[in-house]
């Protein structure tokens, strides 16, 4: 498809920057959400280990795919391979990631106890989760950035009207304005969870 300045084309590279935009912004909020499963709140919660690559016949493969993951106790996970025979390869996996939880085998699972968090743990841990939020807040504003940036190239190039690219700086603000939003309310639960005793 060529891309001549026709009216019809116009709405595309609008339509364009806006989806794009969005897409990038949703990522931001869905790496923040990865971030917060690996932070350790006292509490046992799948997504402590879900992520925990396990060298599954040669392949890492994520721990999610090879076991059932249960928390049974507010403490304690519990993991269940669906194959056995990668029992050993699982308390490898976690022996060697960063949760530092000491696996305890037992037959045909494994149970983590996952201890509480000594205060300053969480201050720390608190810290840690202000400042993903804060680095995904800057990413966030770096789409709007280039966005701005796109809209006024379309503005230059007289592919836009300055009232429309106007209004598609307005939509790229109520964007970012919504995905900081999103950012903010992760954080703060994040936060509320880890301050629970």
């Amino acid at each position: 498809m060529t891309h001549g300045a026709s009216a019809g084309e116009t709405d595309v590279d609008k339509d364009e920057i806006l989806l794009d935009s969005e897409e990038r912004m949703e990522k931001c909020v869905e790496h923040l959400m990865n971030d917060y499963r690996g932070i350790k709140s006292g509490r046992a919660t799948p997504g402590l280990v879900e992520g925990i690559r396990v060298d599954y016949y040669g392949s890492p493969t994520p721990m999610k795919q090879l076991a059932n993951i249960g928390a049974p106790e507010p403490a304690l996970l519990v993991i269940k391979p669906f194959d056995p025979s990668v029992l050993g390869d699982v308390e490898k996996a976690i022996l060697k990631s960063d949760i530092g939880i000491t696996p305890q085998v037992d037959g045909k699972v494994i149970r983590l106890p996952v201890p509480s968090l000594s205060e300053e743990q969480r201050k720390k841990y608190v810290k840690l989760a202000k400042d993903k939020a804060e680095a995904q807040r800057v990413a966030i504003r770096n789409v709007r950035r280039d966005a701005n940036k796109a809209a006024d190239g379309l503005q230059k190039s007289k592919e836009l009207p300055e009232d429309d690219c106007e209004r598609l700086k307005g939509e790229i603000d109520d964007l970012t304005k919504t995905f900081t939003g999103k950012i903010d309310g992760l954080l703060d639960s994040k936060t509320k969870e880890l301050l629970e005793v």
